[in-house]
């Protein structure tokens, strides 16, 4: 099969595949908390409301209707400044319990049996060779969207930058290939480098520079940029802001800060991936997706002025903050 030039450069039916688990598992966790049984009759509820009567969390239940909106199992409207939420169709007839053509059973057999026996397709990896693999995820996703985040705004006026949790390298070897006048420094964990040295950054690769330290405790060393790819995604509220300052103390004036995330629409409605994502924040760490304003607003806290986003079309976007 020939791969038209659009498939060789974003492989789009892949990344599908890569997302359908959490798609099954979004589909599966909302019918088995109820969430489209309570909207049977047609109210419009916020999320907050849904939390209430189901007896959630309000930031998870929140996260979780609006990855449903994304994947049109929910609607949603906006009523005297709340957000509310209702079944689609399509959930109406096959999600809920009661309709005479439900899917729920078949669902919750998927979610509470088939899911958990496919976790253990292969569960035999030491330690060394998890991390190297969670890394090599992390590195992939730059062989589609790298150059896209890296050009969105022009950065060659900035010749010494630094890549925070900058992990295997790949944004830095894009830097050094969209802008050859300038030094790229991954600064990350000691053990993190290590593993970057031995399986991402060839030795010859001089223009790399590499700098160990922990951004949330140790100095932050001079430079004109400051990357953060998928970074603050990670964090709380209160620890973006703190991290964020740190650079923003380290910052000269006239230099800048780059955050590279996967931006939610103000509206809610997407992007899908964005949603998935947000919800796989919830389970594995203490961060979320977030929007645009949001990101502007964390980054104006923190003491950065004329910040700008740029949307690439693809999966990764990017915000860009000046001291």
């Amino acid at each position: 099969m020939e791969l038209s030039k659009q498939e060789l450069e974003y492989p789009q039916k892949l990344l599908n595949y890569m997302d359908g688990f959490l798609i099954s598992k979004t589909m599966f966790t909302a019918c088995e908390l109820g969430v489209f049984d309570l909207l049977e009759n047609g109210e419009a509820l916020s999320s907050k409301a849904v939390a209430e009567r189901l007896g959630t969390s309000a930031d998870g239940m929140d996260r979780l209707l609006t990855a449903c909106v994304g994947l049109q199992l929910l609607q949603v409207k906006g009523h005297q400044g709340k957000v509310l939420y209702s079944n689609t169709d399509l959930s109406q007839i096959y999600l809920t319990k009661a309709s005479p053509r439900t899917l729920y059973y078949s669902m919750a057999y998927y979610s509470q049996t088939i899911y958990h026996c496919f976790a253990f397709l292969n569960d035999a990896v030491r330690s060394e060779e998890e991390m190297l693999k969670f890394m090599q995820l992390m590195n992939s996703i730059w062989n589609i969207c790298g150059k896209a985040v890296v050009m969105a705004f022009d950065l060659s006026i900035f010749t010494n930058i630094i890549d925070l949790g900058g992990c295997t390298g790949a944004i830095a070897k894009e830097c050094n290939s969209a802008y050859p006048q300038s030094k790229v420094t991954i600064y990350d964990l000691p053990k993190v480098l290590e593993m970057t040295r031995k399986h991402f950054v060839p030795p010859d690769e001089r223009r790399i520079a590499f700098h160990e330290g922990d951004f949330f405790k140790d100095p932050i060393p001079d430079a004109d940029l400051y990357i953060l790819a998928r970074i603050i995604h990670d964090w709380t509220e209160d620890k973006c802001l703190k991290l964020l300052s740190r650079v923003n103390k380290a910052c000269k004036p006239g230099s800048g800060v780059l955050l590279i995330e996967a931006l939610l629409n103000e509206d809610r409605s997407g992007p899908v991936t964005a949603q998935l994502y947000s919800l796989n924040m919830l389970v594995q760490t203490e961060g979320k997706e977030r929007m645009a304003s949001e990101y502007i607003s964390l980054l104006e806290s923190a003491g950065f002025k004329d910040v700008q986003v740029q949307r690439t079309g693809k999966i990764y976007d990017v915000i860009l903050g000046r001291k």
